[in-house]
């Protein structure tokens, strides 16, 4: 059987790729498919994730191309499903979803071994008792305007499954609010990811005037794939760390 070619437009798949074991059949990624480091270095750019080269990549003529429903514009994925490509489109909006995702690729990439192990693994994470009550958390995605992590997104589900309670729940996405909302939704703590804005300690002090802040790695947050047995530990520590203080 020909060995897949795949295009990744999204950096936590490009990430999955390798810890699948088809690192070898990727023939393209975006320019923010960094990870994992000194494995990616050699694929060829075809754009980034909003702005990806569409008549490049349908010229290398993938077997597969990697997108995402959010990361991805919708435009450039029915330019390449018009051009023939078979385009796998993910849209995980929970922990569960992101497992059935990972079984998925690993059926498209022949990896399903990997896959289901790399599933077990998470299961077996989910499985582990909360320490503590949840701890109500703001989680920070934008800055200027201000935005926070709510429902119906991967991010909420990971945080609330390793044992906070978040703030913005009734909230569906990605809201806009400003200090003052924030501070009347009384978090215990408030998250500042370094992705997809570079939070930094010059941002802590407002923040700090609301509840106590803790950095955190924003690939934890937000990649789904080979990272997420390790998300769960850490959050779920976190929590439970800052059940205490």
């Amino acid at each position: 059987m020909p060995q897949k070619l795949i295009v990744s437009l999204v950096p936590s798949l490009t990430e999955l790729l390798f810890a699948l074991g088809a690192g070898d059949t990727l023939v393209g990624r975006t320019r923010f498919c960094t990870e994992p480091e000194g494995a990616v270095e050699a694929v060829p750019i075809v754009g980034g994730t909003k702005n990806p080269r569409v008549e490049r990549i349908i010229g290398i003529r993938p077997t597969l191309v990697l997108a995402n429903r959010e990361e991805n514009r919708r435009e450039d994925v029915e330019a390449l499903r018009a051009a023939g490509l078979d385009v796998l489109l993910t849209d995980p909006n929970s922990v569960p979803e992101a497992v059935a995702m990972i079984l998925e690729v690993g059926v498209q990439l022949g990896a399903e071994v990997r896959a289901q192990a790399l599933a077990r693994e998470i299961v077996a994470e989910l499985r582990v008792p909360l320490r503590a009550p949840p701890v109500r958390a703001f989680a920070a995605v934008w800055w200027n305007p201000l935005m926070g992590l709510g429902s119906q997104s991967y991010g909420h589900d990971l945080l609330e499954r390793a044992g906070f309670a978040n703030v913005l729940a009734a909230q569906p996405r990605y809201p806009e609010l400003t200090l003052i909302a924030l501070r009347d939704l009384h978090p215990d703590l408030i998250l500042l990811p370094d992705e997809p804005f570079p939070f930094t300690a010059s941002h802590a002090p407002e923040f700090e005037e609301i509840a106590p802040v803790k950095f955190i790695d924003g690939k934890l947050l937000w990649w789904y794939g080979p990272r997420l047995p390790e998300a769960l530990r850490t959050f779920r520590d976190l929590a439970a760390q800052a059940a205490t203080w």
